[in-house]
């Protein structure tokens, strides 16, 4: 087995945004018709390298803006580098926009199935995890009610169960922790923790300091788009708090 699950290599990403204010989709669709449309290239990441081995746990840090969850939705393959070249080999459960794969209209319990299909599982699997995802989600009240009436408390619930109803091999985490109240939070933390423990790989962003410091080992910092440091989680957090 390959030490490292993850490489990336000097990726960079870049995005065209629009040099001039455009009021509606019709002079959107005029203008880039004519070739009227003026693009400004942004740079969202510029040469970024790490590896990551098996087991680790990783916290990336950095205002926002910066460029975290470019790079993780690059990692996961939502994103394309423009320059450069990721491997990773395993399994990814990214948890980057709890809830993307549900569709609002339909009730906790369908959804349990539709965002599980979205994520790779099928129906049986599903259904030997059903109790334990209703459970942790705490939703057993409103499970044939439609998604559209939950707060969106309550969809991170239910889409934070799903997403890590198994034990993967790399584990994507992105402002999770930010959601729902306080005894969530613990409790995702705690989830996280016992996921970590069981060997997985974990890339975690979030703005609490205290949650990188409490879940991670090494720590990322990314400014603008460029590496500015990588190390062990506690040096790396305190140069990024004396900024």
């Amino acid at each position: 087995m390959e030490k490292n699950i993850i490489e990336v290599d000097n990726v960079s990403v870049m995005f065209n945004k629009s040099s001039e204010k455009v009021d509606n989709i019709k002079e959107y669709v005029i203008k880039l018709v004519k070739r009227e449309l003026m693009f400004e290239e942004f740079w969202a990441l510029k040469n970024i390298s790490f590896n990551v081995t098996r087991g680790e746990s990783i916290g990336f840090i950095g205002l926002n803006g910066s460029g975290k969850s470019t790079l993780l939705k690059t990692i996961a393959g939502v994103l394309k580098p423009a320059k450069g070249s990721i491997r990773v080999m395993g399994t990814v459960a990214p948890m980057i926009e709890l809830g993307a794969g549900f569709d609002l209209d339909l009730s906790a319990r369908e959804n349990v199935y539709l965002n599980g299909a979205v994520l790779g599982y099928d129906r049986k699997s599903m259904e030997q995890r059903f109790e334990e995802i209703i459970d942790f989600a705490e939703l057993w009240e409103f499970l044939d009610t439609p998604v559209k009436n939950f707060s969106s408390g309550m969809q991170a619930r239910l889409g934070f169960a799903i997403a890590t109803s198994t034990i993967p091999e790399i584990l994507i985490v992105d402002e999770v922790l930010g959601v729902g109240d306080y005894k969530f939070q613990e409790k995702c933390q705690e989830r996280i923790g016992k996921i970590i423990d069981s060997g997985a790989t974990v890339l975690f962003v979030s703005h609490s300091i205290k949650q990188v410091k409490d879940i991670c080992t090494r720590a990322i910092w990314i400014n603008k788009g460029e590496m500015v440091m990588d190390g062990e989680v506690n040096e790396v957090c305190d140069r990024y708090m004396e900024m």
